[in-house]
């Protein structure tokens, strides 16, 4: 079976999408894949829309640019409205309830509920509702294992703030583990 993914990220600036897009195109390449990351910023940059693209395959990547992605990470509720409809038939949409209205959700999608700010509050650092969200989508969508997420994590976050590998780690496995197998 082929190794393929792709993935739209998306939120408002300054919840960590591109980092999330960042991390998940690192620890592709470190576990041998092809990689594509395409980041998209609002005009407002925090506060604004953020949302970035990361397609993974073992062959090369001929078109970067994702229409109807097989997979989703939204954050809040303008990203659910812009990307929900695109996602493709069969796709998974891991989606922050703490943000996003259940009732929002359109019934013919596969979503994935995770409520990213409480657990991420719970954590004691809202900032990590990104990394919740992302150890979701690797439960969700198995194409690399948790912890060549969080080993990639030493090599995307800047050794000024190494001492935030840890907790970014642990957010990553409280996401993973919150996701029904």
């Amino acid at each position: 079976m082929p190794k393929y993914r792709d993935v739209i990220m998306a939120g408002f600036g300054g919840q960590g999408v591109m980092l999330m897009g960042n991390l998940l195109a690192q620890a592709g390449m470190e576990s041998g894949l092809e990689v594509s990351f395409i980041p998209v910023y609002g005009a407002e940059m925090r506060g604004g829309t953020a949302n970035c693209t990361v397609v993974l395959d073992e062959h090369p990547i001929g078109a970067p640019l994702v229409r109807t992605p097989l997979s989703t990470i939204i954050l809040n509720e303008p990203s659910l409205r812009k990307f929900q409809p695109r996602l493709a038939p069969g796709g998974v949409q891991v989606v922050n309830v703490s943000l996003v209205e259940k009732g929002l959700l359109a019934a013919d999608k596969h979503s994935v509920c995770i409520a990213a700010n409480d657990m991420a509050h719970d954590l004691g650092n809202v900032k990590l509702a990104n990394m919740v969200a992302l150890g979701a989508w690797l439960k969700a969508v198995p194409i690399l294992s948790l912890e060549a997420v969080q080993e990639a994590l030493k090599r995307v976050v800047s050794t000024h703030y190494a001492h935030l590998i840890p907790v970014n780690a642990k957010a990553l496995e409280v996401g993973y583990k919150a996701v029904a197998a």
